[in-house]
């Protein structure tokens, strides 16, 4: 294939459909929630337009695009005007590192020619991309603060700051969650000569037989508090008071109106939608199938047809970060709203902390993992990635008899 194609293919194509997927994947996730809420509160949920209300963003949407947006006269309006642009754009922009399948093969002949050029599942494979999801991340704090400052309302802008305190907190837990995981990237980017903070290396790391060698298993605690610090980064209910109607009367979008108010909403699915694709990637093994190497299901590896080949692994990204997604509606509509307070004592106080000591910990366990089975070997027979699984499989031990110990009551105590 010509360099011009592949550069068009690489730079312009695939960026293109991946912003359109983002975007219009966000009315399917409106509809859901909406089917989820019902299901959980036992109501009917929208079934009006089209079947089983299928049409009903659709509508919502046509209804916000012609309602008349309404510019309060006393707001800072450049400001004002670009906040909902801030909030939604970092979101989009997240997108970029994730990988969601295996390199694509572009054919000559249709399906079934020869390979001319491979084009990564991939925006962009860049070697720092956890920090760079990480830097978009808190850049989507100004969309909210400066929309909640701009509208000179005084429950705007307590909601505003209250966003900022929030994402200042969990970003915290968030980082230092995927810190852990980066560590234990670092023995097999090492073996392999791959980035390290690159998310495909992480997802490259995570193989073995079946669901096996994923991260949720061997770093638990992390992938806890990194749903926990996602869901707070999302402004999500039970961490949605940056927009508690009770006290706020909407928060930080109380002054706007039509397609801007939608840009606020779009930005929270789209930062959803990102963080589940990074939680999938770091934690649940990217694309990988969670029967590879199983004999009872080789029969059904479709890896080298060349259609099904590399749609099956964005097949199985796209569960994956539909059970994420599903996650998000269920807390929501499961857990009550939290006090002020409480929300900064589980950030300060028992996330951070725990973030931290897990970081130690896994610090601890991968240095002993690479002294006696890293380059010089002093065990031949182990690979340092196993010998580190196997330490963590001795500390959950370890942790689960302590707190059974601790449950078990004292010789001579009553009921």
């Amino acid at each position: 294939m010509d360099l011009g194609w592949e550069v068009i293919l690489r730079g312009v194509v695939l960026p293109i459909l991946v912003l359109v997927g983002a975007l219009t994947t966000v009315p399917v996730w409106i509809w859901m929630e909406r089917r989820v809420s019902a299901i959980i509160q036992q109501r009917m949920g929208p079934n009006r337009v089209g079947p089983q209300g299928l049409l009903q963003p659709v509508a919502d949407a046509i209804k916000l695009v012609f309602k008349e947006d309404i510019t309060p006269a006393h707001v800072d309006r450049i400001i004002f005007l670009a906040a909902p642009v801030m909030a939604l754009l970092p979101a989009l922009a997240s997108f970029a590192v994730v990988p969601f399948g295996h390199d694509l093969s572009i054919r000559q002949h249709l399906f079934w020619g020869p390979v001319v050029a491979t084009v990564p599942a991939q925006i962009a494979d860049v070697n720092i991309g956890v920090l760079f999801v990480l830097a978009l991340s808190s850049l989507a704090v100004y969309g909210v603060v400066l929309a909640g400052w701009s509208s000179n309302n005084k429950w705007s802008l307590l909601g505003g700051i209250r966003s900022a305190a929030q994402m200042v907190s969990y970003e915290l837990g968030l980082g230092l969650s995927i810190i852990a995981v980066i560590i234990t990237n670092s023995a097999y980017a090492a073996d392999s000569g791959l980035p390290a903070l690159s998310l495909r290396t992480a997802v490259l790391s995570q193989q073995g037989p079946a669901f096996l060698g994923w991260n949720v298993i061997w770093q638990f605690p992390a992938f806890v508090i990194f749903c926990v610090c996602a869901i707070a980064e999302t402004n999500r209910a039970p961490f949605d008071l940056p927009e508690a109607e009770q006290e706020l009367t909407g928060g930080f979008h109380t002054e706007y109106s039509a397609f801007r108010f939608a840009m606020f909403f779009m930005g929270e699915y789209a930062h959803m939608l990102t963080l589940s694709a990074v939680g999938v990637a770091l934690f649940l093994g990217g694309w990988l199938s969670p029967f590879a190497s199983l004999p009872v299901v080789a029969a059904l590896n479709v890896a080298k047809v060349p259609v099904l080949g590399a749609l099956a692994p964005i097949g199985w990204f796209a569960l994956k970060v539909l059970a994420f997604m599903f996650a998000f509606m269920w807390v929501r509509f499961t857990l009550p709203r939290l006090r002020w307070d409480q929300l900064m004592n589980l950030g300060w106080i028992v996330l951070l902390p725990a973030s931290l000591a897990w970081v130690v910990v896994v610090g601890l366990l991968q240095g002993v993992g690479v002294a006696l089975a890293g380059p010089e070997r002093l065990i031949e027979a182990l690979d340092p990635i196993d010998l580190y699984r196997a330490l963590v499989l001795v500390a959950y031990v370890a942790v689960g008899v302590i707190l059974v110990l601790r449950r078990r009551p004292r010789a001579g105590a009553t009921g």
